[in-house]
């Protein structure tokens, strides 16, 4: 999928996933999880996200103290050394990496902090999380950065 084009091909198809996830009724909310999850398995079988790294590059995680503890860990700093070094305070107050891309992206799109990685990179694109109902939302946000949301998101359309 080109990249270039994944925002504007999201953003042409918000109104309808919207609209999509509003008829779905409450008696129906297990079975979404049960299909959402069988689609996150098939198309992570399908797509190399080492390939994109997309949301590396633009989506700044929120970091909790437990990530500086791994992160500092991994780097061999001080906790203080990594929040003075890679973070900084966003508008909501959490810390947030200073700059993006992400600073432990590599030029082969590998993270040099992978196995203590924080939380929310661990976690996206959000997709096998039970009561997905409940972050509908975000993921069609995160459909206009990683392919394989969109992906999803459009498959699911087609199947419930």
């Amino acid at each position: 999928m080109n990249m270039h084009s994944l925002p504007k091909k999201a953003k042409k198809v918000e109104k309808e996933t919207k609209a999509f996830f509003k008829s779905i009724k409450k008696n129906r909310l297990r079975m979404l999880d049960d299909t959402i999850h069988a689609l996150h398995e098939e198309v992570s079988d399908e797509i190399d996200c080492l390939h994109c790294a997309n949301c590396c590059r633009s989506l700044g995680p929120r970091i909790t103290d437990r990530d500086i503890e791994k992160m500092s860990g991994a780097l061999r700093l001080k906790p203080q050394e990594v929040v003075n070094r890679y973070l900084r305070i966003d508008e909501d107050n959490d810390y947030v990496f200073k700059e993006m891309p992400c600073p432990f992206l590599g030029s082969d799109n590998y993270c040099s902090i992978y196995e203590d990685r924080p939380k929310a990179c661990r976690e996206y694109p959000h997709t096998d999380r039970k009561k997905f109902f409940q972050i509908h939302a975000l993921t069609i946000k995160n459909a206009e950065t990683c392919p394989a949301v969109y992906e999803i998101l459009e498959r699911l359309k087609k199947e419930l």
